[in-house]
């Protein structure tokens, strides 16, 4: 129904409404912040959780990988078993490979350089 023009001049203008206060600030967490002075390479807390979520990650998409090969390649419970098995061992493997890498600081360089020691049989054939 539309308002007939008496009726609308009578009504009150709405009021105002005042802003919000800003909300407090959020309380500070109970952990240390990152900069809390202990260098990266020697925060344990942080290179274990780093750690263990890789593991398991690994672990179970490896093992995931397995079951799933297995269901599709093999017919026998006990070689799908087997294949999940294999899954699992090469996440495990994975993830301790980049565990250790993590712990221990970077990759080893690899030269392809192969060391000749002269023996001692080579100088006295001569």
């Amino acid at each position: 129904m539309a308002e007939s023009p008496e009726n609308a001049a009578a009504a009150p203008a709405p009021a105002a409404v005042p802003a919000p206060a800003p909300a407090p600030p959020a309380p500070k967490p109970s952990s240390p912040p990152p900069s809390s002075g202990i260098p990266q390479r020697y925060d344990l807390d942080a290179k274990w959780d780093a750690c263990l979520d890789l593991s398991i990650r690994r672990v179970a998409y490896a093992s995931l990988a397995g079951a799933f090969g297995g269901l599709i390649l093999f017919r026998s419970p006990t070689t799908r078993w087997a294949s999940v098995a294999l899954g699992a061992g090469v996440g495990i493997g994975a993830a301790y490979t980049e565990c250790s890498y993590i712990f221990n600081g970077s990759p080893p360089k690899w030269s392809s350089k192969v060391s000749t020691v002269p023996s001692a049989h080579s100088e006295g054939d001569k």
